[in-house]
């Protein structure tokens, strides 16, 4: 048993302290937020898009010439959403790494796109929901007012909506956090890049992948921690 907890602190060792190699965990996690949180924003960003085009589409009146212009982009967004949520995300980050983006040196840039763009798929039904639970008298009402489709959206659908999917996007966001491991396979300098790394060069991988292991589940707890605590504050506000 001594020898067992000896090697176990000689392979920590190795594995953290030895050579500052701590610092190297630290690297890749900052590179680890900043995909998540850059991926997101193209994500929100792309998705709020998807879903107000699909919202407008479904919601155009009955009895009424519809938009070619509109039923073009909905078929669009369509096949976009269908596309992304049906291929694994890793081969979608191996296409935009080896094929799209085949010579560029910047792979942490390309996995910010490929999350972004991967994340926008789930973010457009996210939202569409959110836009969809809002009752449709109130479109009605800012239409009234002399509100044109996109100000009402705007400044009165919207904003509604937003308070309803914001635990759906905190989820997408520990959903993306942990995605971002995906990164490595193309070259991307996050925590499992750095981890494999220290393995390589000390001939054991247990603590490395050990380590990482609860630095993601560290974060996910502390992110559902908060997400936790935006639910029962936009319960209690609801209830007001």
């Amino acid at each position: 048993m001594q020898e067992f907890w000896m090697d176990a602190v000689r392979k920590f060792n190795l594995a953290f302290v030895e050579g500052d190699r701590w610092k190297l965990y630290l690297q890749g996690l900052g590179v680890t937020l900043q995909l998540t949180v850059f991926a997101l924003i193209i994500g929100i960003i792309l998705g709020v898009v998807v879903a107000v085009i699909r919202t407008a589409h479904d919601q155009q009146r009955p009895g009424r010439r519809r938009s070619f212009a509109l039923g073009v982009l909905n078929l669009i967004c369509k096949v976009y959403i269908t596309v992304i949520r049906g291929t694994p995300m890793m081969v979608q980050l191996l296409i935009w790494g080896f094929v799209i983006f085949k010579t560029s040196r910047d792979q942490t840039m390309v996995g910010i796109i490929g999350l972004g763009i991967n994340s926008g798929a789930y973010v457009a039904e996210i939202v569409r929901g959110g836009l969809m639970s809002v009752d449709v008298g109130q479109m009605e009402a800012g239409r009234s007012l002399g509100l044109n489709y996109l100000d009402t959206m705007r400044f009165i659908v919207i904003p509604q909506a937003f308070k309803n999917i914001l635990p759906s996007l905190g989820n997408e966001f520990i959903t993306l956090f942990k995605d971002t491991s995906l990164v490595s396979a193309i070259g991307g300098t996050e925590l499992v890049y750095y981890s494999g790394a220290v393995g390589a060069k000390t001939y054991e991988y247990m603590f490395p992948y050990l380590g990482i292991a609860v630095m993601y589940l560290v974060f996910v707890m502390i992110l559902t921690w908060l997400l936790g605590i935006l639910e029962r504050r936009l319960r209690q506000s609801d209830r007001r």
